[in-house]
């Protein structure tokens, strides 16, 4: 196991270094395809070699020195908490790369498009694999410029402020972020993940866990992102090509939350209960934000884009896991992170079927592919407004489908949150994340009316239905969406044992 995860971040490295030689643009793609693929069967593999009777236990572990002067180590690692975000992050990227073979949005060429996805690929792998906060730092650290040129130079609109507002807002946190790392090593003697947490906050001060805790937390929360530090997520989102807003989505922000699973809860657990409860209010005053922001978006006369929707219906789904994190409790941890995923699946199929009702249009504002009666994909593209649907009903979170089971059991952390943390308190975030549901159902019953319904017989452009590559690119997140709204065991029985673990200073 150890040989794959080294192999997962080495074979992206090489093909990312690959596209440094002249390639043509069909053989880059080509390149592209290959690698990610290869390290989705690596992923997979992974999986079926993982002890799922062990899921609290770190395997396949490599940990050599690295910089031994600071006593920094290439540790890497996996746990069920670790691991389905692995799978995801592989996934996604295969699919973006099949889909990248016939969409390669408008910019300077398909050879440095390749190599700045699977650069991107390995430093989203290494953040879910790395058990050393310095190396930590650094995996985070390597995303960002390759989605600083993804929305930079292959993006539309104002692409250019969208992604000067995304690299300084990020690397803004990224520092503060590191100057917690920095505390802790300092303070414990050693930055190993894995050490820091079966101390479970033992040698650290009460005031030195909470300076670093909330060092850590607003870094962290940058990139998750919570209210009010995610001003830079809708304009990222809407200027970014179709790839960039599902691995955005579907990954990016997901290195955030894991953060603070991984770092906040087991390594500084007295910092992180004093900042809970202030945590759970900006989640729950998150989740009602962006509900409502998502709603002014899509009434008729807004000119609301779909893709800045989407982007906000972010802050409020993120919410939620950050509600979960908050309540410090089993069930609430678990469901952020059932969350977490239910979020990268749904909301990665949303970006691409957005991405390809722009491209059928011409535009994703609201109001000009609605029209006088809707935009009338039911009639016009039966396959496409069916698959939006399906994923806006699996946003909501209809029982059945991955999105109920990270909210419901976030909710119920919050019903009963940990001891010490005042329930009255959470008992107020509940009602607010139940308002929140509401207000979500409406606005995405709304965009469903608007861009599926409607008279197909209206003036309007002769639209293409499902074609083969986007039913290749879509059909697995489709799937997976319903799997796991099904059988919610095939996560939760992973991650389950590893939270409780880490709960209790594993």
């Amino acid at each position: 196991m150890n040989v794959l995860l080294i192999a997962l971040l080495a074979v992206p490295l090489l093909g990312a270094a690959a596209t440094l030689a002249p390639l043509g643009e069909r053989a880059a793609l080509r390149l592209g395809v290959g690698v990610t693929g290869a390290v989705l069967l690596g992923s997979i593999g992974l999986a079926a070699a993982f002890d799922h009777d062990r899921p609290a236990a770190i395997q396949g572990v490599t940990d050599v020195a690295w910089i031994p002067a600071i006593g920094v180590r290439f540790h890497l690692g996996v746990d069920g908490i670790s691991l389905p975000l692995v799978v995801l992050t592989a996934l996604l990227t295969f699919l973006c790369a099949v889909y990248s073979t016939k969409r390669l949005p408008d910019g300077p060429g398909a050879r440095a498009f390749t190599g700045l996805v699977l650069l991107l690929e390995v430093g989203m792998l290494a953040t879910f694999l790395v058990l050393d906060l310095v190396l930590f730092f650094l995996a985070f650290e390597i995303v960002l410029i390759p989605m600083y040129f993804l929305i930079a130079r292959w993006g539309s609109g104002q692409r250019v402020p969208a992604a000067n507002r995304f690299i300084l807002y990020t690397l803004l946190g990224s520092a503060v972020m590191l100057l917690g790392f920095l505390l802790i090593g300092h303070q414990a003697g050693t930055f190993d993940m894995t050490a820091l947490a079966q101390r479970h906050g033992s040698g650290l001060s009460h005031g030195t866990q909470v300076i670093a805790a909330l060092a850590i937390l607003a870094g962290l929360a940058v990139k998750a992102p919570a209210f009010p530090l995610h001003s830079w997520l809708p304009d990222a989102h809407t200027a970014a090509p179709t790839a960039g807003s599902v691995l955005l989505a579907g990954v990016m922000l997901k290195m955030g939350t894991y953060g603070l699973v991984r770092v906040l809860l087991p390594v500084v657990p007295d910092g992180t209960a004093t900042l809970a409860p202030y945590l759970g209010a900006l989640a729950a005053v998150g989740i009602v934000y962006g509900s409502l922001a998502c709603l002014a978006l899509a009434r008729p006369g807004a000119k609301g884009d779909l893709k800045r929707l989407i982007a906000y219906s972010s802050v409020g789904h993120m919410g939620f896991v950050l509600l979960g994190i908050a309540s410090m409790t089993p069930a609430g941890v678990n469901g952020a992170l059932f969350a977490n995923i239910a979020h990268g699946l749904i909301t990665g199929l949303l970006f691409f079927l957005v991405g390809a009702v722009k491209d059928r249009y011409g535009t994703a504002d609201l109001d000009t592919l609605a029209g006088a009666t809707g935009a009338a994909l039911y009639g016009r593209a039966p396959r496409i407004g069916g698959l939006l649907a399906f994923a806006a009903v699996a946003s909501l979170g209809l029982p059945g489908l991955a999105g109920f089971w990270g909210e419901l059991l976030a909710m119920y952390g919050a019903f009963d949150p940990a001891a010490g943390l005042s329930r009255p308190a959470f008992l107020t975030y509940l009602v607010l994340a139940g308002l929140g549901t509401l207000l979500t159902a409406a606005y995405l019953l709304i965009v469903v009316k608007r861009v599926c319904m409607g008279d197909p017989e209206q003036d309007g452009p002769e639209l293409a239905d499902l074609k083969g590559y986007e039913a290749v690119s879509w059909t697995p997140l489709a799937a997976l969406t319903l799997l796991a709204g099904l059988w919610p065991a095939l996560l939760l029985g992973l991650s389950d044992p590893a939270v409780k673990h880490l709960l209790g200073g594993g």
